[in-house]
């Protein structure tokens, strides 16, 4: 399951990106908001973020104006990797590479379009599971237990 939120700025690519996963069948939770009023991105980047690590959901997608809010939220919360991308290249490498768990969109900056060939990208690419990667990734991992820990 996937959990989706984004603050008005992604209001409407994220009722896009609902209709898409409704047509395909693909389970997903709307964490908010549920209008065009004004709310801070950083309360729905959170609550989603921490959806994916407290269990239950797979991944995430959040949205703003540009992305980039979002995602510095997202980011502050352990054991996330969220990634802005703008282009169906960069979600496959941040799923193969990186293995994020959260891709961040911009509602003013990408179209509905290739909004949803991101998405279909990101939620369909696996892990690569290689070694180097893995490495990469528990440093990460190790940074989230030495900032918890102060």
């Amino acid at each position: 399951m996937i959990a989706i939120g984004s603050d008005h700025g992604g209001f409407e690519l994220k009722e896009e990106i609902m209709r898409f996963f409704d047509e395909k069948q693909i389970e997903y939770k709307d964490f908010g908001t549920f209008s065009r009023e004004s709310v801070d991105y950083s309360d729905v980047a959170i609550e989603v973020a921490k959806a994916v690590t407290e269990g239950g959901y797979e991944s995430g997608i959040i949205i703003c104006g540009t992305g980039i809010g979002v995602s510095i939220a997202a980011n502050k919360v352990p054991g996330i990797r969220a990634a802005l991308c703008t282009d169906p290249y960069m979600a496959r490498m941040t799923r193969e590479h990186n293995d994020a768990n959260v891709l961040a969109l911009g509602g003013r900056v990408v179209g509905v379009g290739l909004a949803l060939e991101i998405v279909k990208v990101f939620v369909n690419t696996p892990f690569s599971q290689g070694e180097r990667h893995k490495n990469r990734i528990n440093k990460l991992k190790a940074l989230d237990d030495n900032f918890n820990d102060k």
